[in-house]
């Protein structure tokens, strides 16, 4: 027994000596440094940072999502309905005559907000397969009532919730 001991003993020692001594990361070697010439820089966008801009806290109102863009042509709209559609969601138009936008009137209380809930054009157009089939509708409530909000939903049936909706139409002047 004292012999097996003795043998893994040099085994241990022959391994310890093959392998060289920990000497620390090399930075340098590894992560190339590009020399800094003492001058500031400018940030790396350059110009482009002025053309950024977000936007304004006062004197507009947030709607829905891309409310922040400017208003969607007809191929826009087209080409979100039929992301709606690919995604296999039921599309459904809703309209508003007042607001067109969350506030609060009736509780103070967190969570609540009046405006969220607007007044369903006709049914979801359960076996709609066509963008145009939706604009066409869009324009039949945009004639209905011309002084309306009206946005379009995406539902998903499977999950049971409204997965998108975007400001399809305001009123005039908005």
């Amino acid at each position: 027994m004292a012999s097996a001991m003795m043998s893994s003993a040099a085994t241990v020692t022959a391994q310890t000596s093959m392998v060289g001594q920990f000497s620390g990361l090399k930075f340098g070697s590894t992560f190339p440094i590009a020399k800094k010439t003492g001058r500031v820089s400018s940030p790396s966008s350059g110009l482009k940072v002025r053309c950024m801009q977000v936007w304004p806290p006062t004197g507009k109102k947030k709607y829905e999502t891309l409310s922040y863009l400017p208003d969607l042509t007809v191929e826009q709209l087209a080409k979100e309905i039929d992301y709606l559609l690919r995604s296999k969601w039921i599309p459904c138009l809703e309209f508003e005559l007042e607001h067109g936008f969350v506030y609060r009137e009736n509780a103070r209380s967190p969570g609540y907000y009046d405006g969220r809930y607007w007044t369903m054009w006709k049914l979801p157009m359960f076996g709609c397969t066509d963008a145009s089939q939706v604009i066409a509708e869009l324009e039949e409530c945009k004639k209905e009532y011309p002084n309306a909000w009206v946005r379009i939903i995406g539902f998903d049936n499977v999950r049971q919730v409204q997965c998108i909706s975007f400001i399809a139409s305001k009123p005039p002047g908005l």
